[in-house]
């Protein structure tokens, strides 16, 4: 199965029957399982030394921690005799920790161990350090003071004193003693008594950081923001109304089960849907009514977006379907620090019950969650570029698996792990009959190889007679036209004039590009100008433009359309929205602004750009491109794709039919071994090391090791580890194993590990 919490499928929906379609999977909500734990301070390090010896001669070794989390050492035969745990809690920790203090004084001579004094209840802490060691990926134990008992409660922020340090970290459970026969530390401090990372968050941080070969460390880092002492002490808002609704859904009729989907999430039950949206939805306006829906029946809500564009429009949505602001929150990167953590705490402390935001979002804390959202969750932007590299689309999916609450992935287009979600019959499919669609979409033309430009001012703009008479046609009726290019700034490629042979720079071998047409070309590596470039082939200094960017395209349509403004959108400006008159604006892929009543006519330029990429997910990402950009046409307008009707990827665009490819990609991927079908593991890094990780992996049976596979930075190289699905987390948990060797023994050259990458080829 594609969701990570369990490898068996839900029941098989079935569609025939809407109101029965959605119904709750039963779902043992994860508990954090305890696990003793080392001392810390110098018997971290002593204990460290004596495991790389113990590895380096072959002989098994134990910290007599209890089983460890990594599996990396076996349990050791030593446990500590039955009196002490027999005994009453505080009397035993209070034991220990006269061990510990011990001949140590603090300040003024004073024996640190007469000084304090351990909880009557529940005296030991078990806490998450923040390290990003693997072999240090497991809970330790320290004892909490008699003074700090009341705020020392689970998923507090706390300093411990560890190898020496003192270091950060999350309180995630107390206990009544530790199975470790050695000595504790007592916690420095609580830093605040706010909770912050619950169990519920912790569960799932555990399950992400499995599935990724990550820490639970680096994922609490990504779920949990950092604290603002001052927004922390501040007193919260009063809680708004609560939200009984109405909601009017009756746009999600249109959908086949889109109306048993609202009902069922305002009954309280979990469905689970991959939902293909109509040209021209609203689609922000259908994600606030599931999710107030799911209000109404007193249940939160969780929505992830790609960026900030998308989260602005959804939080408007919201505020107009949940009659003004208070009832939700919006997270993401863009806030400033004391912002973003008085929005986390108010979906923490549950004065908001919806919470929106990009991928950080997708950890928030939601109380009775009864919904997680994804938009266009083929977007890059969905994928976390800090390790452990978590997906949000899977956060998501690892969310609903553990607290069992109901799913959409949504989109103009569609993913292949979207698609084999309705496959494996773990969620149903929620999309427009044809009828309807044919209604709704606008007409899409391709042209071909033979369509060249017989207008002089189509030869100036690089337009095939086609989208020629389409844009002139959508400005004459006063309609904006999108026209969608996929490279951006000026000319980002050039070449010799003469013989054709790319131009690169002298210095790096980079390649060249033209800023301006007043400007000299300069490398895209190392920005270093080359006025005097001569072509090493035939020795021209002539050059011409291989490719064209989305500034020279403007400059081109401005002189052929003199008397029409025209707007870009990309890189260094993105644009929301456009009014509605006539005008022409060139965007790159992604940054499309909404235009008020839809684009006359919509162009999309240069798609070779977007089809030879050589990327595992190339079909996908191009198609995903084109229906994002041809769903913001008006139903009366026309889409233009420059490229041959017979490509299977354009028929897809001419029929709207985004699920037809994402089978094709499936089932190909199934045919050759790609994820989604399989699971593999990409480590990068230093020859030698890549090497030492995988001698030292005890991966799964049937794993098979492909590679070397050239790499972009220099003296490194990429292996691909791949295995079945059923053996993904074991796959994980062994090149996690692994990893926490080469950290014990202190290896020089880090690995980079990651699991089911965007970037595979």
């Amino acid at each position: 199965m594609f969701f990570g919490a369990r490898d068996s499928p839900a029941s098989t929906a079935d569609v025939s029957t809407h109101d029965d379609v959605f119904h709750s999977a039963t779902v043992r909500p994860a508990s954090i399982r305890g696990v003793a734990s080392e001392a810390c301070g110098d018997a971290a390090n002593r204990h460290a030394s004596i495991a790389v010896a113990a590895a380096a001669e072959g002989e098994p070794f134990s910290d007599n921690g209890g089983p460890d989390s990594d599996g990396l050492f076996p349990e050791s035969e030593v446990t500590p005799p039955a009196d002490r745990i027999a005994e009453n809690p505080r009397a035993a920790a209070e034991r220990i920790a006269g061990k510990a203090g011990a001949g140590r004084t603090g300040k003024g001579g004073r024996t640190r161990s007469a000084e304090q004094r351990s909880a009557a209840e529940l005296p030991v802490a078990r806490v998450c350090v923040d390290t990003p060691l693997p072999h240090l990926d497991r809970p330790f134990d320290y004892l909490v003071p008699e003074a700090a008992d009341v705020a020392a409660r689970p998923g507090v922020r706390v300093r411990v004193r560890f190898a020496g340090q003192l270091v950060d970290g999350f309180l995630l459970e107390r206990a009544a003693a530790s199975e470790h026969a050695g000595r504790l530390a007592f916690l420095d401090r609580v830093v605040s008594p706010e909770v912050v990372a619950g169990p519920e968050t912790v569960a799932l941080a555990r399950d992400i950081a499995d599935r990724y070969a990550g820490t639970l460390s680096d994922v609490l880092r990504l779920a949990v923001p950092p604290r603002h002492a001052r927004t922390e002490a501040a007193a919260p808002p009063a809680p708004p109304e609560p939200f009984t609704g109405p909601v009017d859904a009756r746009v999600w009729r249109r959908y086949t089960a889109g109306a048993a989907l609202v009902r069922a999430l305002g009954d309280g039950r979990a469905p689970r849907a991959v939902w293909t949206a109509l040209p021209g939805e609203d689609w922000p306006a259908r994600l606030a009514e599931a999710a107030a829906a799911g209000l109404a029946g007193g249940l939160g809500a969780l929505v992830v977006v790609p960026d900030a564009r998308d989260l602005d429009r959804l939080d408007t949505a919201l505020t107009w379907v949940l009659g003004g602001p208070g009832r939700h929150v919006t997270l993401s990167a863009a806030l400033g620090p004391a912002e973003r953590y008085r929005r986390f705490l108010a979906a923490s402390r549950g004065g908001a019950r919806i919470v929106i935001g990009t991928r950080a979002a997708a950890f928030a804390p939601v109380a009775d969650l009864g919904l997680v959202a994804i938009w266009d969750d083929g977007d890059d932007l969905h994928a976390e570029p800090r390790a452990p590299y978590p997906h949000a689309r899977q956060v998501l999916l690892s969310r609903a698996e553990q607290t069992g609450c109901g799913v959409i992935v949504g989109g103009f287009g569609r993913t292949a792990e979207a698609q084999q979600l309705i496959e494996t019959g773990w969620a149903v499919e929620v999309s427009a009959g044809r009828d309807v669609l044919r209604r709704a979409m606008p007409r899409v033309v391709t042209t071909g190889e033979h369509d060249h430009p017989r207008e002089p001012e189509a030869v100036a703009a690089r337009l095939p007679s086609i989208a020629w008479r389409a844009a002139r046609e959508a400005l004459a009726r006063s309609t904006p036209v999108l026209i969608q290019v996929p490279r951006r700034g000026y000319i980002p490629v050039v070449a010799c004039a003469d013989c054709y042979t790319p131009s690169r720079c002298a210095r790096c071998s980079g390649p060249l590009s033209l800023p301006s047409a007043s400007q000299a070309p300069e490398c895209r590596w190392c920005g270093r100008p080359s006025a005097d470039h001569t072509c090493p082939e035939c020795g021209s200094r002539r050059l011409r433009a291989a490719v064209i960017g989305a500034r020279r395209t403007a400059e081109e349509l401005a002189r052929a359309f003199p008397d029409t403004p025209v707007r870009t959108s990309g890189r260094d400006e993105v644009l929301a929205t456009v009014p509605g008159g006539a005008s022409l604006v060139v965007s790159t892929p992604g940054a499309e602004p909404v235009a008020d009543g839809g684009y006359g006519a919509v162009l999309l330029l240069d798609t070779w750009a977007l089809l030879t990429r050589a990327d595992l997910r190339g079909t996908e990402e191009a198609l995903r491109r084109w229906m994002a950009a041809a769903a913001l046409a008006r139903r009366d307008g026309q889409v233009v794709v420059v490229a041959e009707g017979g490509l299977a990827v354009v028929q897809a665009l001419l029929r709207f039919d985004p699920g037809w490819l994402a089978a094709r990609e499936l089932a190909d991927r199934r045919e050759l071994g790609f994820p989604p079908a399989v699971r593999i593991a990409a480590l990068t890094g230093a020859p030698t090391a890549v090497a030492e990780l995988l001698a030292a992996a005890q991966l799964p049976p049937g794993a098979e090791v492909l590679g070397p596979v050239p790499v972009a930075a220099e003296g490194q190289e990429r292996m691909l580890v791949r295995t079945a699905r059923s053996a993904g987390r074991a796959l994980a948990l062994s090149l996690k194993a692994a990893a926490g060797v080469r950290s014990a023994r202190k290896a020089p050259d880090p690995v980079q590990i990651q699991i089911d990458p965007l970037d595979l080829l």
